[in-house]
């Protein structure tokens, strides 16, 4: 008998330790609050769509300023839950522009019907009516995300109590009080989680031709995780990707100025290259959404054309965008990845094609 089999069957052998995981809350540390976009406020609430009252539910990120950009990047399953038709319909007649996004989890308002559209039209529009000024009424400002359970109906009236405890302080005795810092950012990160163990939530800093930005995102997602994204129904050309599906919810805000078509070039460029890339289970969903704002809130008005990033006019600059972009979804799809239901494990694989020249 081996040395190592006598150990093995010896009664005084130390005893096999079990080398845990360590725990994937690991991942989620607070912020500096300056590395936020200026410009926006966000927060989160329980509004009662979860049986878990302690659990926040129902999230808002209000831009502050006129004119925000906006674009997305949708799922492409054949059923296509109610708040992703919605929303894709504003940012079509928009032309690329919203200010607002509200978001809830515990229900996904999918393969609902006529109900579920109903439901989805009376959050943009009370989103709305914290924020836009009542003479301004022309459009929705206001986009829409669910989570959750699928094939049941939200109760819209404690989702509508929920987002009325978000107004501002002046309109609401109760308010929740939407804010700028990590404390704020982290109860809208928590508000989009389901099976999540921890929020997901990161922010940067960089710098265009000497003006300082930020950004700051948020997704969600931990089982049914195989995306593939497209552009939203915008009049901007895209590229046909191939058709996979998945269930992954993400919002992205900046500070910079970034022109309609250029944004939703962008995200799409970066969505391909990140949550397009990753893999948890395979499972096919009905809710797939990453939505990007970009108020330009860090640009002084005096010099908002001159700093304008669009691709035909500054193509420079637009490349430097789009790569940071594509490095900052890279990060929060990890995050997704990091944190899959049942895994311990992250794997990473690289695929060299190389052509040879006979």
């Amino acid at each position: 008998m081996s040395f190592i089999s006598k150990r093995f069957l010896s009664s005084t052998a130390p005893p096999i330790v079990s080398r845990l995981p360590p725990p994937k809350s690991r991942h989620h540390a607070p912020i500096p609050s300056s590395s936020f976009p200026k410009g926006f406020l966000v927060g989160g609430t329980y509004a009662g769509i979860k049986k878990n009252d302690s659990a926040l539910d129902l999230g808002i990120l209000h831009s502050t300023v006129p004119r925000t950009t906006a674009a997305a990047c949708l799922t492409r399953n054949a059923f296509k839950a109610a708040p992703v038709l919605v929303s894709d319909e504003i940012l079509a007649r928009n032309g690329g522009y919203a200010r607002s996004l509200v978001v809830n989890s515990g229900c996904a308002n999918a393969v609902t019907g006529k109900q579920g559209l109903d439901n989805a039209w009376s959050m943009v529009k009370e989103t709305d009516h914290l924020f836009i000024p009542k003479e301004d009424k022309s459009s929705c400002e206001a986009l829409v995300m669910s989570t959750g359970v699928i094939g049941v109906n939200l109760d819209i009236r404690k989702v509508i109590q929920g987002i009325r405890s978000c107004a501002p302080k002046s309109q609401s005795s109760e308010s929740q009080s939407l804010g700028a810092d990590f404390s704020s950012w982290e109860r809208f990160a928590k508000a989009f989680m389901t099976t999540d163990t921890f929020p997901k939530l990161r922010s940067r800093v960089f710098t265009i031709r000497g003006i300082e930005y930020r950004i700051a995102g948020v997704d969600k997602g931990a089982g049914m995780i195989h995306p593939d994204m497209g552009p939203a129904s915008t009049s901007f050309p895209s590229t046909p990707n191939p058709q996979r599906h998945a269930t992954l919810l993400g919002c992205i805000a900046t500070d910079a100025l970034v022109s309609p078509r250029s944004l939703q070039s962008a995200l799409a460029y970066a969505v391909d290259r990140s949550f397009n890339s990753i893999s948890v289970d395979g499972d096919m969903s009905t809710n797939d959404s990453i939505y990007i704002f970009a108020n330009g809130g860090a640009v002084p008005t005096e010099h908002k054309q001159e700093h304008l990033i669009d691709e035909e006019t500054d193509a420079e600059s637009y490349q430097i965008f789009r790569g940071l972009l594509t490095d900052f979804a890279q990060d929060l799809a990890k995050l997704v990845v990091r944190d899959g239901e049942g895994a311990t494990k992250f794997v990473t694989v690289t695929v060299k094609v190389y052509l040879l020249c006979l």
